[in-house]
């Protein structure tokens, strides 16, 4: 009995310092979904959803925008950290504690405008060579489909410009931040479809469940409520149906 109640103190505490320490959220700059503005704000469609989430559940939290491949492996590694929008895939679901969807996004393979790359399949797109960035779902997904040629970058902006170069012939892209590299006027062309899945928050598995049940409880109430349809159209991203 002497040693159960220090036993006791010790695990009170300690869902006392879960309780009081903050979540640290990381992200990449992948506008619309997310990015910091030149003035220092930081904003997108994950970004928006998230400061919303966690000020219904009360939790104090930071942020850091970072390359996406330190972004997923500081999540995993890091006790109370979380990262979004990360696609939830068969592979990574055991790795995290999910929030889901901030998105459910169609990802498409695009090429530079004007290119003469053209596939109506996978398999005729396999013949050329393919840009993604380290650490991406899309790295992995393009591997697991036989893809013999890959390119790899640090993050989606030096894939883009390398694609803008005519140094790789295709990229995979979310349907939504092709929507905004158009109307911005970038020159890229959608060739197909690639894939299709859900993106949100993975937290680190010693994130608390009591926690993640409350984040999934108000980004529920944010769908339910016509707030995330809200803030997709202002980010001119079509709602999800």
């Amino acid at each position: 009995m002497k040693i159960a109640v220090p036993l006791l103190a010790s695990l009170c505490l300690t869902a006392g310092a879960h309780a009081q320490q903050p979540i640290v959220f990381s992200t990449e700059s992948y506008p619309p979904f997310s990015y910091q503005e030149p003035g220092g704000s930081y904003r997108g469609v994950g970004i928006d959803q998230v400061e919303i989430i966690m000020r219904d559940v009360g939790t104090p939290y930071t942020l850091e925008i970072m390359p996406w491949a330190r972004a997923i492996a500081v999540a995993e590694t890091q006790p109370m950290h979380c990262v979004f929008a990360a696609a939830r895939t068969a592979e990574r679901e055991p790795r995290f504690k999910w929030v889901v969807p901030l998105f459910i996004d169609r990802s498409i393979l695009v090429r530079h405008a004007g290119s003469k790359v053209k596939a109506a399949t996978l398999d005729e797109a396999k013949q050329y060579t393919t840009g993604t960035h380290r650490a991406d779902y899309t790295e992995a997904l393009l591997k697991s489909l036989g893809f013999p040629k890959i390119d790899l970058s640090a993050d989606v902006d030096t894939t883009l410009r390398k694609l803008l170069q005519d140094r790789i012939d295709m990229m995979p892209m979310s349907e939504g931040v092709y929507q905004k590299l158009k109307a911005d006027g970038t020159p890229i062309e959608k060739v197909m479809l690639f894939s299709e899945q859900h993106l949100g928050i993975a937290c680190n598995l010693d994130v608390p469940d009591e926690l993640i049940v409350r984040m999934q409880a108000g980004l529920d109430r944010l769908i339910k409520d016509g707030v995330q349809n809200a803030i997709l159209r202002r980010y001119g991203i079509d709602e999800l149906q």
